[in-house]
């Protein structure tokens, strides 16, 4: 994939008390001199095509720790359905247990908010032929809990489930009718042999999953971040290029949101649901 950038810096200079007013000529500096300058910029701007669609994406360099809670979401709706419907969304939470270590490796006090992380937000936009076909936002790096309840989910999940025989897979989605779909899925499990989910031993209500750990699975028991967290606005298929410049994600028409996971579930787990993380000081609620 063809890719440029132009970058953006803005200084920023915090002055303490007043001084008189000093002209002076502006000089040139030395390319010595630039090099022991350090800074973020506040605004990266990168331009890249992949022969199909042309892709301008713009990152902000902050850093973003947050708990946020909404009570209903839902995009990509018509007649027959919505393409995301999630209701009591929230990311982060509180923390119940002092002892638990938690998704970023530290332990809280009961109460303590165990905020979402996210690093380098980004808005993208690809267009074909001057037409805007598709708008994603996303991080460049998150980390943390998700919780909802999910009616319906368009794009990828990212949770691994461990068979009986000790083996692990990728969840897969199905609609209400028990097929495989990554489009307004209801279900989540793994497929017989005919590629459908019939049983309840093979799948359950995505429902049952009340609060996911966004991020990934490092090997060691830890989470690391993950660079693939984004939502897509589009009005055909785009191939969206990983942040990493990895490879690509696909991203059908529609409303489309890529969460990678660090979760590994036995099927036992998935049936009797994973338990929502506490997302509100009060009691009885969420």
């Amino acid at each position: 994939m063809k890719k440029d950038a132009v970058r953006f810096a803005v200084p920023i200079t915090l002055c303490l008390g007043l001084s008189p007013l000093a002209v002076a000529e502006l000089e040139p500096i030395s390319d010595a001199e630039m090099s022991e300058v350090q800074g973020q910029a506040l605004m990266t701007v990168d331009n890249a095509g992949d022969g199909t669609h042309n892709f301008t994406r713009v990152t902000m360099g902050m850093d973003v720790k947050t708990r946020l809670n909404v009570d209903d979401a839902v995009m990509g709706g018509d007649d027959a359905g919505a393409d995301l419907a999630v209701s009591d969304l929230a990311l982060g939470h509180y923390a119940e247990d002092p002892n638990r270590v938690q998704i970023d490796g530290q332990t809280y006090a009961a109460g303590e908010v165990v905020r979402f992380q996210g690093a380098q937000p980004y808005f993208e936009l690809a267009k074909r032929d001057g037409e805007l076909s598709g708008f994603r936002m996303g991080f460049g790096e998150a980390r943390g809990t998700l919780s909802g309840d999910f009616a319906s989910f368009s794009g990828n999940l990212g949770i691994k489930l461990t068979q009986e025989d000790g083996t692990q897979v990728d969840a897969t989605l199905f609609d209400e009718s028990g097929i495989a779909t990554k489009r307004r899925a209801t279900q989540i499990g793994i497929p017989g042999a005919d590629g459908t989910c019939s049983s309840p031993d093979q799948c359950v209500a995505l429902t049952n999953i009340k609060s996911m750990n966004v991020g990934v699975d490092n090997g060691d028991g830890t989470v690391g971040f993950t660079n693939d967290l984004f939502m897509a606005f589009q009005q055909e298929s785009v191939n969206w290029q990983q942040v990493n410049g990895a490879g690509v994600i696909q991203g059908p028409e529609g409303v489309f949101m890529n969460l990678p996971t660090s979760m590994n579930l036995d099927m036992q787990t998935l049936q009797n649901g994973v338990q929502r993380e506490r997302t509100h000081r009060g009691t009885g609620m969420f």
